[in-house]
């Protein structure tokens, strides 16, 4: 009886790969001879794993035995003997792409093929129409004190620019004054783009002046997080490596800005490579309370529109960066749909993950920017298509709110998290118990380890990293160099695991219009920037503390200082919406501020 083919290229597989022991046996004998020679194949013989050269240094069943205890499996001896003699010629080849004579090199801007999509087969997500109605409020009379024009929202900036009580160039001039004053207490500021920056102020005017005027950012200055690309200025990741980098384009988004009319005043901190609150001119700091970090890895964006340094400013987040930071200095913060914002020209740390979005002192403010950088771009392969319908009078009443009753009842949800659960039924909303199932939503975090060690893997083989100010357990250095022994089998099955998560938020979001969630629950940061679902942080109220808070694992040779009595710090809740459904966060995030009327309240000595 004749073999069928699966039969055939089993045995055949098996019997090369037993000759290729063999020979790599021998070899080893005999001073490797025979370990650059392919095993020859008779002829009409499939392809064969294991039929190649051997490469790659000698291991042993030892050297298993003890990386079995990085990924937490066990093979029996037998299986360690088996993986250890054939290793050589099975699985090193693999390696050839970053080890070998024929290496290639993978530019920053090239994307993994397989990418990550929000939307779940069936789906239909976001709104079906393009929608988009600012309020109509009278801004009121031009403050006369500079401070007062300074912290006013981008709604009424913008009125007044357009209506012509106050030029760009003056509000812009009011911005680097303020930048240059606070930055030294702040440390916020990498690049301040004055020169720049007035002479697109006086071209703004110029244009306003003549009935051209470009929609509500028309004039408004505003600052990026410095990974964004500038052309002719410095864009440096925050980190020592990167310090003298000067890209020769913008970002899309950046380009987006300057097609508004905005007015770029300075590129502003982050934590080096995007994490935490650290980089390489030191911490920035909480206007709030100076004795503790912005938090991160938005720490500039943060810091600067809390302290009225800017009318608004561009963020990021992977994996709670524009969240985190808006809690600590009490701003908005709003983290876009995955996809809806193209990240063209912005550093990449975790291609499936990473998001830009805008970080302003108001909610309408946010929806303003979300406007203007909305849209996909060729550079992007994950932006997509997508429609903002916002209306910012529109009722909100009979919405769903879901809400998790336990998360409500323990840290780190607050008081000011309890009165806003309180405060829905009174807006007309309709709060919802909801539940996910109790999964180790933390092991998703492997996506994020594995990416970033790949978008900075020549960075950590070079040893580049070890420039990088902080050197701790838990910063990138460490973290990158740990990545290297991640499972692939494991970055499978984890993917894997994020479709199953998507779908239990998919499910939760069939029965709610949006969710109120405590903005820093571990559980919710991760599922919600793994699934791509949009969220709205902002400002609800105050709370007092009587430590200062930290990004990084508690060192027990550096304690936080200690405040007796407490100090006062602003506390801010999230909203997370329905994919691409950023308007209706928009209309209940209004009203929500409206209600708790504390958003105007500005940290002392700013």
């Amino acid at each position: 009886m004749s073999k069928s083919r699966r039969e055939f290229l089993t045995q055949t597989s098996l019997g090369f790969i037993g000759a290729a022991v063999v020979s790599s046996a021998s070899a080893q004998e005999h001073g490797n001879e025979l370990a650059q020679e392919p095993t020859p194949l008779p002829p009409g013989a499939p392809p064969a794993f294991g039929t190649g050269p051997a490469v790659g240094p000698d291991v042993s069943p030892a050297t298993f035995a003890e990386a079995e205890k990085l990924v937490q499996v066990q093979l029996t001896s037998a299986d360690r003997a088996l993986a250890a003699e054939t290793w050589r010629v099975n699985l090193a080849p693999v390696y050839e792409r970053r080890t070998g004579p024929r290496a290639v090199a993978l530019e920053s801007s090239l994307a993994p093929f397989s990418r990550y999509n929000s939307i779940l087969p069936g789906q239909q997500a976001g709104p079906q129409r393009d929608q988009f109605i600012r309020s109509k409020n009278d801004p009121g009379p031009l403050p006369t004190n500079d401070a007062d024009i300074a912290f006013a929202p981008v709604t009424q900036l913008s009125r007044w620019i357009e209506q012509r009580k106050i030029s760009s160039e003056r509000l812009t001039q009011i911005y680097l004054r303020r930048l240059e004053q606070f930055n030294p207490k702040l440390r916020c500021v990498i690049t301040l783009t004055g020169e720049l920056a007035l002479a697109q102020a006086k071209k703004a005017d110029e244009e306003i002046a003549a009935g051209k005027y470009r929609g509500p950012l028309h004039g408004i200055p505003w600052g990026g997080k410095d990974l964004l690309d500038t052309a002719g200025i410095p864009t440096t990741y925050g980190a020592e490596p990167f310090r003298n980098r000067v890209p020769k384009e913008d970002a899309a988004v950046v380009k987006r800005l300057h097609a508004a009319g905005a007015v770029l005043v300075a590129k502003l901190s982050l934590g080096a490579l995007a994490l935490n609150d650290i980089w390489f001119g030191g911490q920035t700091v909480n206007p709030w309370l100076l004795e503790e970090g912005a938090s991160g890895s938005s720490a500039g964006p943060g810091a600067a529109t809390a302290a009225g340094l800017v009318g608004f400013s561009v963020g990021s987040e992977t994996g709670g960066s524009i969240v985190s930071p808006s809690m600590r200095c009490g701003v908005t913060g709003l983290r876009p749909t995955y996809g809806r914002v193209p990240r063209t020209g912005a550093m990449t740390l975790c291609w499936s993950l990473d998001k830009l979005g805008p970080m302003t002192r108001s909610v309408e403010d946010a929806l303003l920017v979300l406007q203007a950088i909305s849209g996909p771009d060729a550079g992007d392969i994950s932006s997509v298509p997508s429609r903002l319908d916002f209306d910012a009078g529109a009722s909100i009443k009979g919405l769903r709110v879901g809400y998790f009753p336990g998360w409500m009842k323990e840290d780190p949800a607050t008081a000011v998290d309890r009165a806003a659960l309180e405060m829905l039924p009174k807006l007309g909303l309709v709060p919802v118990e909801v539940s996910l199932p109790n999964w180790p939503y933390d092991s998703l975090n492997l996506i994020l380890f594995a990416e970033g060690a790949a978008a900075f893997e020549e960075l950590t083989l070079s040893h580049g990293v070890d420039q990088l100010k902080v050197q701790t357990p838990d910063a990138w250095p460490n973290l990158f160099r740990q990545s290297r022994f991640l499972s692939a089998v494991d970055f499978v099955q984890t993917d894997r695991f994020r479709r199953k998560v998507a779908g239990e938020l998919a499910r939760i979001f069939s029965q709610v219009d949006l969710l109120l969630v405590p903005s820093l629950r571990d559980e919710m940061l991760t599922i919600s920037n793994h699934t791509g679902h949009p969220s709205l942080t902002f400002r609800a109220g105050f709370v007092e503390v009587s430590e200062a808070r930290s990004d990084w694992a508690p060192d027990p040779k550096n304690p936080l200082p200690k405040f007796s009595p407490p100090r006062r710090v602003p506390h801010g809740i999230t909203l997370l919406g329905q994919l691409f459904e950023e308007g209706t966060l928009g209309r209940v995030g209004i009203a929500l501020e409206r209600a708790f009327a504390v958003a105007d309240q500005r940290p002392p000595s700013f």
